[in-house]
């Protein structure tokens, strides 16, 4: 384990710095959607401030005051408010750290003002195999400090498998209020289209961990019901859009990193498609018309590694209302996608310089990034002055 580490905020405004190879890069690389291509590596357009650092973060949720829960990828649960150093959340799960896993996501219940529940997601062992887990407990403060109650597991990928690689493990909440949960297919290629595993799928449950009578396959039983989509690989994005349309980020094999729109039943077509190949360099068939298989709106072609993914609709910046920011590990950027209801279209790249594991939006419209890594820094983007 590695200790957390937190900084007095820094008030920092940082250069403004392009990537030439990066410039490059995206400068080719190939999309569909209107057949748009990405730009080279723009100047950035808003002011990029250090607020605190964090531990191999992964992912982050806004609390209705303005603060936030950060999640450790080692195990721990931060509650932070800017201008304050982080605070420890106790009664955190044990989690399986290891390669990609760890503690993963969390979310806040849509009436989360009035009944204080938080969703986590993390890595758990049993034995030499090993899973991701969602699970809710309720956020509690008082005098003796934050405090997770009542931690009950709602999910679990079945079947455990062997190896540290693509959980996946996203958490969304519907306008529904169903529970959309990404799993990976664990680097196992197969059971991503196999339907008696919940592994390589986005998966729809109630608030409580039950299956809704109305899923696609919910006639099935069993962990088949919980199925809403399949044939994916490493989907580390889930979000839906102002008009509930639910859209899935998923890291490709060897390129092919590509940006989904999700519907009741859909297939994606991995591992018989892809837009990239097999890391030995095997070849996987592209996609397209006729196949049988849903194509991604976008793709990139090279690959830019995405980490997390949100879909923006505050005021701060109202030219990207409704557009998808992306943050690009291996890419080190920032990345939006214009969508414009079900199509979707490549559009700024902006050179980060650091690997960008999460990207979120506050209620007053600034949007944030968390870095991957150690020392990892938390970057509040503002509109230029």
């Amino acid at each position: 384990m590695h200790p957390s580490v937190t900084v007095t905020p820094k008030r920092t405004r940082l250069p403004l710095r392009l990537s030439a190879t990066a410039a490059i890069l995206f400068a080719t690389a190939c999309g569909t959607g209107a057949g748009a291509q990405d730009k080279a590596a723009d100047a950035l357009p808003f002011a990029v401030t250090e607020i605190a650092t964090f531990n191999e973060p992964w992912a982050m949720a806004f609390l209705p005051d303005g603060r936030a829960l950060i999640t450790e990828q080692s195990g721990k649960l931060k509650l932070w408010r800017e201008g304050q150093p982080a605070a420890d959340v106790t009664g955190v799960p044990a989690v399986s750290y290891a390669g990609q896993g760890g503690l993963g996501d969390v979310v806040l219940h849509p009436s989360f003002a009035t009944n204080g529940m938080v969703y986590l997601s993390w890595a758990e062992a049993e034995g030499d195999v090993k899973g991701a887990v969602v699970g809710r407990a309720k956020l509690v403060e008082d005098n003796a400090g934050a405090r997770l109650e009542g931690l009950t597991v709602i999910w679990r990928q079945s079947p455990k498998v062997s190896g540290n690689g693509h959980f996946g493990h996203r958490i969304a909440f519907g306008p529904d209020g169903k529970l959309f949960i990404s799993s990976g297919e664990r680097q196992k290629f197969d059971p991503a289209q196999d339907l008696s595993m919940n592994l390589g799928k986005v998966v729809r449950l109630n608030d409580d961990g039950s299956v809704p009578s109305d899923n696609p396959m919910a006639a099935k039983g069993g962990v088949t019901a919980q199925i809403y989509a399949y044939g994916i690989r490493n989907p580390l994005g889930l979000a839906f859009d102002g008009a509930g349309r639910l859209w899935e980020l998923e890291m490709g094999p060897r390129h092919g990193d590509e940006l989904n729109l999700v519907t009741p039943g859909a297939n994606f077509g991995y591992p018989n498609v892809s837009n990239g190949n097999h890391y030995d360099g095997r070849d996987i068939p592209d996609h397209k018309p006729g196949d049988g298989y849903v194509a991604p709106k976008v793709f990139w072609n090279p690959a830019i590694s995405p980490g997390g993914m949100m879909i923006y609709q505050g005021s701060a910046f109202p030219k990207w209302k409704g557009d998808a920011f992306i943050g690009a590990l291996g890419g080190k950027a920032l990345v939006r996608v214009d969508l414009n209801g079900e199509q979707a279209a490549k559009g700024d790249h902006w050179a980060m310089d650091n690997r960008i594991r999460d990207v979120d939006q506050s209620a007053d419209g600034h949007i944030w990034l968390l870095e991957d890594g150690e020392k990892a820094r938390l970057l509040k983007l503002s509109p230029q002055r």
